[in-house]
């Protein structure tokens, strides 16, 4: 062989080689206001996923617009890794001092995608991060928290919800967008159809924080701008691949699709955890036909996976000081292996809060409420519902707690889910995003300071222990979203200030 000949091979391989390297499986941001200093300067806190084929490829955050000041430190670390080598996570940490807490855009862009559907190759996210004063918390805004894996996947003959993290420490409500479509409980749901592709989709989605109520925005010079609550204030970018695998024999969790047991915790609950205290999460999961042969997650890259046995295993996660305050995203599947093919559970999420003291509790108070029997409906559209978030309980520590012994509740009305499929011809992307009526998960509530750090010591919460009677089984969504709103409602009707708090912390079906 010629040399010429051999230099051209060499030419011809180096672009595969390249793009063999340099898969991109996706990315997503959150940001964290620190400091706000004397001269108007701020100093913030972004912590990002970057999900390639291998651990050793990696993307820089470039200046989009706005003064996006000086980046003073950048820690990236590996989070998880797919066993056979598929994909590696990883998690940056970029510290930035901006000279104004004027809004700027950060941006990620380069080529690669995983092989995809819809044939997209380049790559590009933006984060909007906004550390305006907000009028309504008395400090900077912080951008809503989320994680996701690299690669979802689902075989091809099975429906499947994949109910997105999607929580705001401010208390906003938060709205997914992929494109122009809203999907403002961040659920994307598959339906198989007839002749369902298989094969990877690029998910590309934007997740936006929207206040409550009109606030104003104020900047270091005095410039003020008021958002309503159709205006979104920041905006971070969630993208992963989602696969369809091949048609499985059942789709009954607990044989080849991993099925998860207690005592894992529920999606989208909210953990507690304080600053140099071990945060345990179990988890415990079957599969009687498939093998299970790992648990993958994201979140902080210095959790610790341990495990005890087939399908049990345990995050361990310790904050450290620079942590106080915030709330951590954490974010998991169980895989299994049969013939070859790999088979994941339904994705589960967790929001981890930390804070130096954490809260306490006052005597429980026991109301029963009944409420009349919930008749789900099901329909085929294409307008996205908003629904109002789960909260948590907290009163100011004026309030007198509530003791009626028996409310009762006017009789619900549940905003039907809404679902699409995918025709054979179809478009994937936008053919797999619904909008069912989800809420989202609970705020930390947090006072105006402009540490981050929330001043529990001024607030405290009460539990109810609520008996609820129906003549069929309640689901866990219709008690997370209607029924926490009507006590909400119930209890400021009975003296309660307006911004009280109520979540659900567990359910018992008799």
């Amino acid at each position: 062989m010629s040399l010429s000949l051999l230099l051209l091979l060499l030419l011809l391989l180096l672009p595969i080689c390249s793009a063999q390297a340099t898969i991109f499986y996706g990315t997503v941001m959150t940001y964290y206001p620190k400091n706000t200093y004397a001269n108007g300067s701020v100093k913030v806190v972004l912590r990002y996923k970057l999900s390639f084929g291998t651990c050793q490829e990696n993307a820089l955050w470039t200046c989009g617009s706005g003064n996006c000041g000086n980046e003073s430190s950048l820690v990236l670390n590996i989070v998880d890794q797919e066993s056979s080598g598929e994909w590696c996570q990883r998690e940056g940490i970029m510290t930035r001092q901006v000279p104004s807490n004027a809004p700027f855009q950060l941006v990620l862009d380069g080529n690669y995608w995983i092989d995809n559907i819809q044939n997209i190759y380049r790559w590009s996210a933006l984060t909007l991060v906004e550390l305006r004063n907000r009028s309504d918390i008395g400090r900077p805004n912080t951008s809503p928290q989320t994680t996701i894996l690299p690669d979802l996947r689902v075989p091809s003959n099975c429906r499947r919800d994949f109910s997105l993290l999607a929580f705001d420490p401010d208390g906003d409500e938060v709205r997914c967008r992929s494109g122009v479509v809203t999907i403002s409980s961040c659920i994307l749901s598959f339906i198989p159809a007839p002749n369902s592709f298989e094969g990877a989709f690029v998910i590309q989605l934007v997740m936006e924080d929207f206040p409550r109520q009109n606030i104003t925005l104020t900047q270091t010079n005095g410039l003020q701008t008021i958002i309503t609550p159709n205006e979104s204030i920041s905006e971070i970018p969630v993208q992963f691949a989602f696969r369809l695998d091949p048609v499985v024999p059942s789709c009954t969790e607990g044989l080849y699709l991993p099925k998860f047991l207690p005592p894992t915790s529920a999606n989208r609950a909210q953990l507690y955890t304080s600053v140099n205290q071990t945060l345990e999460i179990n988890i415990s999961a079957e599969a009687n036909v498939s093998t299970i042969t790992e648990l993958l997650f994201s979140g902080p890259h210095n959790i610790v996976q341990t495990t005890s046995g087939t399908g049990q295993y345990t995050l361990r996660w310790t904050p450290s000081e620079q942590e106080d305050g915030e709330s951590h995203p954490i974010c998991f599947v169980v895989q299994a292996v049969s013939n070859s093919t790999k088979y994941q559970s339904e994705l589960r999420c967790v929001i981890v809060s930390v804070a130096t003291i954490l809260p306490t509790t006052t005597p429980v108070v026991t109301t029963n409420i009944t409420i009349p029997t919930p008749q789900n409906t099901t329909n085929t559209i294409t307008t996205p519902t908003t629904t109002t978030p789960q909260t948590t309980t907290t009163d100011p520590p004026t309030t007198t707690p509530l003791t009626t012994s028996n409310i009762t509740l006017p009789t619900p009305t549940l905003t039907p889910q809404t679902t699409a499929t995918i025709p054979a011809s179809a478009t994937p992307i936008t053919s797999i995003i619904t909008t069912p009526t989800t809420a989202s998960p609970p705020p930390v509530p947090t006072p105006e300071n402009t540490t981050g750090v929330p001043n529990i010591s001024n607030q405290f919460v009460v539990i109810l222990r609520v008996k609820l009677s129906s003549s069929s089984p309640l689901s866990e969504d219709y008690l997370t979203s209607i029924i926490t709103q009507q006590i909400r409602d119930e209890l400021v009707r009975h003296g309660l200030p307006l911004n009280v708090i109520v979540g659900l912390l567990s359910i018992v079906q008799q």
